[in-house]
């Protein structure tokens, strides 16, 4: 399959809506804030990094304001992809051909939809590391929640969201290593679009199913 079509002119796949990116990058902007203020409240020495949302004061009562707000932009990112992150027999298979992911060696593996099997287990990772942030989060909020709960819950509910907090740090620098290791990720989510050629060559599967019509919010562009 040729990257380029007729004329000359390069032709593209909407990968992303604009919806789908704003919601993505504001994610991404929240997560910042959080690990970095999250670590400044979990030991002194990182307390230098309370300064992204204004230092110690502000930082207890804004953290818990962006983790809400992180968490319905997560929700709502994840339901609209929810249907191509299910798990199928070619997954189950990608993931036992692991060798040949790490070694470059994609004409061996079966073909992949919007997202390899790699991609669906850190989206599942990240909604239950979500989870357990919000759960524990809400345990314990000192201003409107924690009193109402035992000490000892308040204290199994701060080792939680410690596990859950340090999860989805490793989680999401897995994700940003993945994005740069196989070029073109970024730009897809930035611009939108992807070429026919990586489409073809990185989720093969996925461009048929735009090819044949079967995925009906996917458009051709030719620009």
């Amino acid at each position: 399959m040729a990257a380029s079509g007729g004329h000359g002119k390069v032709r593209w796949i909407q990968r992303y809506t604009a919806g789908e990116r704003t919601n993505h990058w504001i994610v991404a902007i929240t997560f910042l804030l959080l690990a970095a203020s999250g670590l400044a409240l979990f030991h002194p020495s990182m307390f230098w990094m309370s300064a992204v949302l204004g230092g110690g004061p502000w930082v207890r009562i804004l953290h818990p304001f962006v983790g809400v707000l992180m968490f319905v932009c997560f929700a709502l990112l994840a339901l609209r992809m929810w249907r191509h992150n299910l798990m199928q027999k070619r997954d189950v298979q990608w993931l036992k051909q692991i060798n040949d992911v790490l070694t470059n060696r994609e004409d061996r593996l079966p073909e992949v939809g919007k997202y390899n099997a790699g991609q669906k287990l850190l989206f599942y990772v990240l909604i239950l590391c979500m989870l357990g942030l919000l759960a524990s989060g809400i345990v314990i909020w000192r201003q409107y929640f924690s009193f109402y709960f035992p000490i000892g819950v308040i204290r199994a509910a701060s080792v939680l969201h410690a596990v859950c907090g340090f999860g989805i740090i490793c989680a999401i620098i897995v994700h940003i290593y993945a994005a740069l290791w196989v070029k073109g990720s970024i730009g897809a989510m930035v611009r939108g679009k992807v070429t026919w050629g990586w489409a073809w060559k990185h989720h093969r599967a996925w461009f048929r199913d735009v090819e044949g019509g079967r995925s009906s919010r996917d458009t051709y562009t030719n620009r």
